[in-house]
């Protein structure tokens, strides 16, 4: 199958072309202009509105994984602004696209996060759960609404919702283990808020698995099913580090230093998100249970 990707460069981009290439199919990647292209690149500026139509004609399938980063920036009103701006503008420009092709993909998944669902509590969320509110559910509802133009001409959509993707090479992980190498590893407020995680390794064959499979449609969590709460991701971590984790960063000080808003609704907020589409339609993780997976990862070179 020929796959185009949008933020191709980023981490889950990255990692999504090698799964693709040793799957034996095809990767195309959008680029921005003043990018670098290749002859299996497509040219598109969504501040623009523009895009290389004629290059997605015939394309088996497209994801859309490109926006700037919602949970390593204070949230300033421009940086709100360029977080949504970011994901609708790409979004849209390739729903709208996509639907007026004379060959047009298969299948289109756009990215989106367990985000949507807000702070829960301890109640099941399942892709059939509605959405919460805050911040991080304004963007995936803007997002996610990106791709109805798509929708609506026939193509199959995918939402990928996306939870904590753990590596090292990008992501959440690698600003939690330096505190903890150092043995200042704490769990936020009292530690009972849930923490949907998934592997990298996870993340890519989780989205090829619905690219290769016509039978999902719509919202599709893409997350372990081994739940955690965040005192047991503080546990875990330092034991894969081999450090002590008996500290806890209170309310207050999470406010300080990521802001209020942000440390109320990503830090000591989450939600018990299960995998049902995923495990439902046979996918197998590599990394079911967090243990073994910050094991592994930590102990990657």
């Amino acid at each position: 199958m020929d796959v185009a990707i949008s933020g191709s460069s980023g981490l889950i981009g990255t990692a999504l072309i090698s799964e693709l290439e040793r799957g034996g199919h095809r990767a195309f990647r959008l680029v921005r202009p003043g990018g670098s292209a290749g002859s299996d690149d497509i040219r598109w500026d969504p501040a623009a509105g523009t895009i290389d139509a004629a290059g997605l004609e015939g394309i088996g399938a497209v994801v859309h994984l490109a926006g700037v980063p919602i949970g390593d920036h204070r949230w300033s009103a421009s940086y709100k602004e360029a977080i949504i701006t970011s994901r609708v503008a790409g979004g849209g420009l390739l729903a709208r696209t996509l639907a007026g092709l004379q060959r047009p993909p298969s299948v289109f998944a756009s990215a989106s996060a367990v985000g949507y669902y807000g702070s829960r509590g301890d109640e099941v969320i399942t892709e059939a759960s509605g959405h919460g509110a805050g911040f991080p559910t304004q963007v995936c509802l803007a997002w996610e609404g990106a791709a109805s133009p798509a929708q609506e001409a026939g193509i199959r959509v995918v939402i990928l919702r996306s939870a904590n993707v753990l590596s090292k090479l990008g992501g959440v992980l690698p600003y939690m283990l330096i505190p903890f190498r150092l043995g200042l590893g704490a769990k936020f407020g009292n530690g009972s808020q849930w923490f949907p995680w998934i592997s990298l390794e996870d993340e890519v064959g989780g989205i090829v698995h619905t690219l290769t499979h016509p039978q999902i449609i719509g919202p599709v969590n893409v997350c372990a099913p081994g739940l955690v709460r965040n005192a047991e991701l503080t546990k875990v971590l330092g034991r894969a580090l081999h450090r002590p984790t008996p500290w806890r960063a209170p309310g207050f000080a999470l406010a300080v230093i990521a802001g209020k808003e942000r440390a109320d609704q990503v830090l000591l907020g989450g939600a018990r998100v299960e995998p049902k589409v995923l495990t439902s339609t046979g996918y197998a993780f590599r990394d079911p249970e967090l243990g073994p997976a910050l094991q592994r990862i930590v102990a990657a070179t």
